[in-house]
């Protein structure tokens, strides 16, 4: 029976341990075992100057694996040098946007190197959310360009035209770069970012000017470097990296340190799919239409520098032009917009192997909002109808605790007259719990059944980009940070050791001590989480001890505060 105590214990506290063990998986750089947002650390080395970090973005094109197809395989376009016809144009930067977001390009390349979200605030007041960046202490750019040959890729200085803004009346803005020929091909790119979208639709022509057929290869990938996030957090963890999705694996993550090792695992080949950078809120894709071929590479460009890209092949007739037609994503994961853009996009939005209950409970939480008009009563509100849910299956888990809080006296006395006989003190533990009609594992089962729904509610709020910036009452002005005032985790902290002390006192004193223990651990990583999350456990905390002292003092058995003895006292207790 000591056994089956000590099973109680774990589950009770099991969600704040499995916390603590995954937060030391990653500290060891090794994956999280049961959330799939975490991911081992990564030792980052601070970025190169402007200069050599616009240097390694260029080695990414040496970098892309040569498809099979490739008319000259050792054939990669290197820079241009002052005496090609690119040296002729001038380098500038072009910035186009809409009601949403703000794109910058760099010339060289048509290459997008900025793109600020004007609807998510900043680091600094007053200014929106960059997402994408290139400068000294950042690198995370989207390239396209050819290979196979010495052919435009995204070092091929372009000449830009087109719109700049939205005009009145107008729903896109179109940005439209050209490159010189180089090696027999020109490279045409069209950007249209229409009003209202994160999206971009991009047209890229490959003009043949030679009188012979060509074939070459398009790439689009991604470049970012791998360093931490600014203000992320050491007492929860958010996965940020490359991500591939294809019709068979579907929805692959890969870790910096496994392109490192060269273990990244992906679909190499495939004829649907995308490709994307995933951080917290916020992710960038590629995506090709279904039924193009395209190979799926991710790897190491240079020193702390990763990229992640389809390659596609593209054959020219002579004097023809072909269009290859793909989307850009730059933007927040917004489950229902994502959904709408491609099959599966909306699973850079992670929830891991709890998605299957995490998506409805996403869906309920939303059309909550739709309804009260406020994220934080609508947590409040959707933990009250989780609760009703299992409120049957509650009241058995708390209704078997009050019977083994009744007859604790019993026990406690049993123990202490059969301490030096162990065996004797099992089966008398086990007739008592006959006579009473007592199961110990009444209380256990009820609550392994509901942690799989609160780890899934955890991830819903962790990960919505919805609670970025939203705010609930008073003082709480953005539920995705911790509460300036510690107010929320300190109730938290309070109604956690009520709840321990509405509970069953383990005969152990060792155990009846790390009863009190362990919620103050779990309160203390509290202190550093979302207020959101900490809105969502006091919820859920109010609610169970309401329930747990109506069920208590129906059976009799009234709330009993009996704080654990350490030292002296626990001493002259065991005299």
């Amino acid at each position: 029976m000591t056994d089956i105590r000590r099973t109680i214990l774990w589950v009770i506290f099991g969600f704040s341990l499995v916390m603590l063990w995954d937060q030391w998986q990653v500290y060891n750089g090794k994956p999280a075992t049961f959330f799939p947002g975490a991911k081992p650390a990564v030792t980052a080395k601070a970025p190169p100057p402007a200069a050599s970090a616009n240097a390694s973005a260029a080695s990414g094109v040496a970098m892309v694996p040569q498809s099979p197809v490739a008319a000259s395989p050792g054939a990669v376009p290197a820079p241009a040098s002052d005496a090609s016809p690119a040296a002729a144009v001038p380098r500038e930067q072009i910035t186009i946007s809409n009601d949403l977001m703000r794109v910058t390009f760099d010339t060289e390349g048509g290459t997008i190197i900025r793109t600020e979200l004007l609807k998510y605030a900043g680091d600094k007041t007053g200014e929106p959310f960059v997402l994408m960046n290139e400068n000294p202490e950042r690198v995370y750019v989207a390239q396209t360009g050819l290979i196979g040959g010495n052919f435009p890729n995204h070092k091929t200085v372009m000449t830009f035209s087109g719109d700049r803004s939205l005009k009145e009346g107008s729903d896109s803005v179109v940005a439209k770069f050209e490159s010189p020929e180089q090696g027999g091909l020109k490279l045409v790119k069209t950007f249209t970012l229409k009003r209202g979208n994160y999206v971009m639709q991009v047209d890229q022509q490959v003009v043949n000017t030679t009188g012979a057929p060509v074939n070459a290869q398009l790439y689009e990938q991604l470049v970012r470097d791998g360093n931490k996030l600014p203000g992320e957090s050491s007492f929860y963890s958010t996965f940020t990296g490359p991500a591939v999705y294809t019709p068979d694996k579907k929805f692959h993550k890969i870790n910096f340190k496994d392109v490192d090792n060269d273990k990244a695992d992906i679909d190499k080949e495939s004829t649907g799919g995308y490709v994307a950078m995933v951080q917290h809120y916020f992710a960038s894709a590629w995506i090709l239409p279904d039924g193009v071929k395209r190979e799926n590479f991710v790897r190491k460009v240079s020193d702390n520098l990763y990229a992640v890209g389809m390659i596609t092949p593209v054959s020219v007739a002579p004097g023809a032009t072909t269009t290859v037609t793909s989307k850009f994503y730059s933007g927040p994961e917004e489950e229902k917009r994502l959904e709408q853009i491609a099959p599966g996009l909306e699973l850079v939005k992670d929830y891991g192997w709890l998605a299957i209950i995490a998506k409805p409970l996403y869906w309920l939480l939303s059309a909550l909002h739709g309804f009260i008009g406020n994220w934080g009563w609508s947590i409040m509100a959707l933990v009250l109808l989780i609760k009703v849910a299992f409120y049957w299956l509650q009241a058995k888990g708390y209704e078997s605790m009050a019977k083994m809080k009744a007859i604790n006296p019993k026990v406690m006395a049993m123990r202490e007259r059969f301490k030096d006989n162990p065996q004797q003190m099992q089966q008398e533990m086990m007739r008592i719990y006959k006579e009473e009609k007592v199961n110990p594992l009444g209380g256990c089962f009820p609550i392994m059944i509901q942690i799989p729904v609160f780890i899934a509610l955890y991830w819903v709020l962790l990960s919505s980009v919805e609670m970025r910036g939203a705010p609930w009452i008073l003082w709480i002005k953005d539920l995705s940070v911790q509460d300036p005032y510690f107010i929320l985790p300190a109730i938290m902290t309070l109604t956690t050791l009520l709840q321990t002390a509405l509970n069953p006192v383990p005969p152990d004193p060792m155990q009846a001590k790390m009863m009190w223990i362990m919620p103050l651990v779990f309160a203390v990583m509290f202190f550093f989480f979302p207020a959101g999350l900490v809105l969502y456990w006091i919820t859920n905390n109010c609610l169970s001890i309401a329930q747990q002292w109506l069920i208590n003092t129906r059976m009799g058995v009234p709330p009993q505060f009996n704080l654990p003895k350490f030292g002296a006292a626990a001493a002259n207790d065991k005299k």
